[in-house]
């Protein structure tokens, strides 16, 4: 009997012991605010398929960015917890994504896609249920209205023609040029961009020609171009096609200069063009030259730089910079709004004076893109390397 009253009160004290502990730990975890619900935070990118080399930097940036943040303590308090969908480079799976990361998992907000044709096909899907998103794509369509809930941190395509169509005025004084342009949403909006631009800087369009992305021989249209008097020929899209481009002129002994889009702007241009890459021109944010950024933006540049090559054992390229933007926009929106839907996409909208990779952001209610042209510099690619071209 007294044996059995011992391990009963050994057993009672026990009980009382782990009590005490599960309330000591709560009244902690309470006290440092470690049971804050955390913010739930979607990406949708193309980290396979065509735009890989764009979407797999967005990727690995979205990933360290949010690591940096929670083991900083998060946002006030609250974790974030990051869940990435790969649309492989299909808009019909970036709804589905959308779609998911909302319904399953509960997002607060939505990052992506990478590519213009991914981000029109989300668009809609976040408006209907008024989930602030930041898109990382460049196409006009993007923003425009109806834009209340969609913002960008890639260039738009208005600011990057307006830097080719200075640079063919100005800088080559060309009087005609050509355009060949992809098919789908992005290539479309640059060359309605250009032919829209070009005579206002008194030169003409002499000719337009376009391409399916999975083409993978440019010649023919390249051989109109090459008799149609053109001095320049400005091509728009993104890899592998430009590339093949560079090579097929290359191949038909075409000499007039080959300007490209900011959609080339990563280094697989380079590998896939091989020598045809250099002496292409294209219009790209400050991180491909860092020397071209100052100030606070370019402490914001070089950290990054440091940061992303000390992880990844590689440097990142402007679309990775898209990547960083908007998360570090979205969580500095956070820190002012909490996770309230609306109180959080007029933080964004409210963003001012931000020193992004990309560039400068100011937002406003008629602005939800936040950059200008002088946020970019025209880049020559000299001996397989990014330089300045003043």
């Amino acid at each position: 009997m007294k044996k059995w009253i011992a391990l009963m009160l050994v057993l009672s004290l026990a009980i009382f012991a782990i009590g005490c502990q599960k309330a000591t730990k709560q009244q902690t975890t309470d006290t440092t605010g470690d049971t804050k619900e955390p913010y739930k935070i979607g990406a949708v990118v193309s980290a396979t398929g065509p735009a890989g080399p764009l979407g797999e930097p967005e990727k690995k940036t979205l990933e360290m960015i949010v690591e940096q943040i929670n083991k900083d303590g998060g946002v006030d308090g609250h974790q974030i917890e990051l869940f990435i969908e790969d649309d492989e480079s299909n808009p019909t799976n970036a709804t589905t994504a959308v779609s998911k990361l909302i319904d399953e998992k509960g997002v607060i907000a939505i990052i992506g896609g990478t590519t213009t044709p991914s981000t029109l096909a989300m668009k809609p899907e976040t408006a209907k249920v008024k989930v602030p998103h930041i898109a990382m794509a460049a196409g006009i369509k993007v923003t425009e209205a109806p834009n209340e809930w969609i913002f960008r941190t890639a260039q738009s395509d208005a600011i990057a023609v307006q830097k080719v169509i200075d640079y063919l005025s100005k800088t080559l004084k060309v009087k005609k040029f050509a355009i060949l342009h992809d098919s789908n949403a992005f290539g479309q909006s640059g060359a309605t961009e250009l032919q829209g631009r070009a005579p206002g800087a008194g030169m003409e369009v002499v000719g337009v020609e376009s391409y399916k992305t999975e083409d993978t021989d440019l010649t023919a249209q390249l051989t109109k171009i090459k008799g149609s008097g053109a001095e320049v020929v400005v091509v728009w899209g993104t890899n592998p096609s430009p590339a093949i481009a560079a090579k097929n002129m290359k191949q038909l002994n075409m000499t007039i200069p080959f300007v490209g889009s900011h959609g080339i702007a990563n280094k697989s241009f380079i590998t896939l063009a091989g020598t045809a890459a250099d002496g292409v021109v294209f219009p790209a944010a400050k991180i491909l030259v860092p020397a071209s950024a100052a100030g606070e933006q370019k402490d914001a540049i070089d950290k990054f730089i440091a940061d992303y090559t000390a992880k990844y054992a590689e440097g990142p390229n402007s679309f990775a910079g898209h990547a960083y933007d908007a998360i570090h926009i979205l969580v500095q929106a956070l820190e002012k709004a909490g996770s309230d839907n609306e109180a959080l996409r007029d933080a964004i909208q409210e963003t001012q004076g931000f020193n992004g990779i990309s560039g400068i952001f100011n937002y406003g209610a008629d602005d939800h893109d936040g950059l200008k042209t002088s946020d970019m510099i025209m880049v020559e690619i000299k001996d397989g390397k990014w330089t300045e071209k003043k």
